[in-house]
């Protein structure tokens, strides 16, 4: 345990931040599993739909920097990619 004030309070401001991430996290994974089952039982509106929210999510956990841009950026591509092989 953490002897100092300040090492004690960024303790409980790290477990926030993990809350978050692990929320942000799920929520953009299950996103890809979604769009990537509608792509296995070719769905194709299925998969446009769930595209479009992948996108959305993998956004949005990296303006919160929970991914980097990058990162987004190939996940990003890399959907699109088996949408157009459909």
């Amino acid at each position: 345990m953490p002897i100092k004030k300040s090492a004690m309070k960024e303790m409980r401001s790290d477990a926030r931040k993990i809350l978050r991430n692990r929320q942000v996290r799920g929520t953009y994974r299950s996103a890809i599993k979604s769009f990537e089952q509608a792509v296995t039982e070719a769905k194709k509106d299925d998969a446009k739909k769930f595209f479009l929210l992948a996108q959305k999510t993998l956004d949005k956990a990296a303006s919160k920097k929970v991914i980097k841009k990058n990162t987004a950026a190939r996940k990003k591509s890399r959907l699109s990619k088996a949408l157009k092989a459909m």
